[in-house]
């Protein structure tokens, strides 16, 4: 498709970009509830442009499209070059989606909001830069653009323990960003590509060999960013210390970077070595989705239980993906898209029961669900949150997590039934957590709490009813990638068993 007329694609980084620069040159004594206000107009807009282009979008086209070219550093083979495609639009949305309700949960009166929201601004322009890239140097760029601002964010407005979690943060990410550029440099260098332009054929140039270490420079890259065991042990300390908002950042569309790298440059870059790691994949997909289960049963904190709960949902995402058969991709795609929305919804209910209560001890806490003195909103809320994440069907967790296991079982069915598991524990640490702190009688010490804000009240009513519109309407979540994913795992279809 052409250039259009109307650099879209442009516009959604550039947006928040600005956003950002002119809310740095605002008078020093503007209110923090202005800087809020004018940050989350700035997300609306990039949000509204995200849904013009999906509305542009043909769904029917497999190529990229809304194609934008500016030669940058030829000599590099470095491109500016952004497109979409049925894999990255819906995240594009998720990302703008979720950043709106960061800033919509932000407090109007925390520290150093002059600061803070431009942050917030670059994190979302960063990875809509990632979704958009279609220069392999260009993904890189952004992919460690939007780690400065999430270092920072940890950092400052984290808990007392955030100068470690931002720094275990900062250097495993790091690691991650390395390793890709490893691979990246080695497959053009091996390919003697002329650029970086991302070309599913480089691959095809190398034996299989040199093609299976370059996909495991990839592999562990992105195992570290979406977490996977054994390097996923950032995560939790990082979820816990920082703030709730950023959490939801965090947990919503930080990790889809991992998940969506191991889709385009490891199935589509890399068939046939995908083919070959296969197995391996989706037996490390058990590992962390069992690991995580059995952790988040173990957790006291309500916070760090959905971290962990976090890593084993990330790895339904891992067993679609080694599956790689077009329903399957289709359902890692779901998964994504669900687990964004959930632990978004879940993240802020935890936040708003350690705003009003201090705590987050689930053998603290206790009577939560008070109709009179409680969080009733709170609790139903979590309710509903908690059935997602544990996939009772009429919520997108049970659409996402059968397309998952529907898509796997024929290729991996022992992996898949012990990723089944997975989601019964799911049932298990979920259940503990609602049933020790929203039920029973209400403790003396908890019979007063504040009541929660409208604006507390409004970013999870709205997660929670597009929770409930996607597990109804199932079709809206894949119907945008279905061509797309089609000619992505044209290449791992035709190739011969290993």
């Amino acid at each position: 498709m052409a250039t259009p007329v109307m650099p879209l694609l442009s516009f959604l980084l550039w947006v928040p970009l600005l956003g950002a620069l002119a809310l740095t040159l605002l008078p020093t004594e503007t209110a923090g509830r202005t800087y809020r206000s004018l940050a989350a107009i700035m997300a609306a807009i990039a949000l509204v442009v995200s849904l013009a282009i999906a509305r542009l979008f043909d769904p029917g086209n497999a190529a990229p499209q809304l194609i934008e070219v500016i030669p940058w550093l030829e000599p590099l083979g470095l491109s500016y070059r952004l497109s979409v495609d049925g894999l990255s639009l819906p995240l594009l949305v998720l990302n703008n989606f979720l950043t709106l309700i960061t800033l919509l949960a932000s407090s109007g009166n925390l520290p150093r909001p002059r600061l803070y929201y431009p942050l917030v601004l670059l994190l979302n322009a960063g990875v809509s830069g990632a979704f958009l890239a279609d220069n392999l140097l260009l993904f890189f760029l952004f992919y460690e653009l939007e780690l400065i601002p999430l270092y920072l964010l940890i950092a400052i407005w984290g808990g007392t323990r955030r100068s470690y979690a931002a720094t275990k943060f900062l250097i495993y990410t790091a690691i991650s960003g390395v390793l890709l550029l490893a691979g990246f440099l080695g497959l053009v260098w091996l390919a003697h590509a002329p650029s970086f332009d991302f070309d599913p054929q480089l691959s095809t140039l190398l034996p299989l060999s040199s093609q299976l270490v370059l996909l495991g420079l990839i592999l562990v890259g992105f195992g570290i960013k979406i977490p996977l065991v054994p390097f996923h042990t950032w995560l939790p300390d990082a979820h816990v210390e920082a703030s709730t908002p950023i959490s939801v950042l965090l947990a919503g569309v930080l990790l889809k970077l991992g998940t969506y790298g191991l889709v385009r440059f490891g199935v589509q870059l890399f068939p046939q070595a995908w083919q070959v790691l296969a197995p391996v994949l989706a037996t490390w997909a058990v590992v962390s989705v069992l690991y995580g289960a059995l952790m988040a049963i173990a957790q006291t904190d309500m916070k760090k239980m959905v971290a962990y709960s976090s890593i084993g949902h990330m790895g339904f995402v891992l067993l679609a993906t080694a599956t790689a058969t077009p329903l399957s991709i289709l359902a890692a795609i779901a998964q994504m898209m669900s687990h964004g929305l959930i632990s978004a919804l879940l993240f802020l209910l935890v936040g708003v029961v350690y705003e009003k209560t201090g705590s987050r001890n689930i053998e603290v806490l206790r009577g939560l669900l008070n109709p009179e003195r409680g969080l009733p909103l709170i609790g139903s809320l979590m309710i509903v949150g908690v059935m997602a994440s544990g996939g009772i069907p009429g919520m997108v967790g049970f659409v996402a997590e059968f397309l998952v296991f529907r898509s796997s079982f024929l290729t991996y069915p022992v992996q898949t039934l012990l990723c089944m598991v997975g989601t019964g524990l799911t049932s298990v640490y979920f259940l503990l957590l609602v049933n020790r702190v929203f039920f029973g009688r209400l403790p003396p010490e908890l019979s007063d709490l504040p009541p929660v804000a409208w604006g507390d009240r409004l970013p999870s009513l709205l997660l929670a009813t597009l929770i409930l519109i996607l597990g109804i309407v199932p079709n809206w979540l894949i119907h945008w990638s279905k061509t797309t994913v089609s000619l992505l795992t044209t290449a791992v279809a035709t190739l011969p068993a290993p």
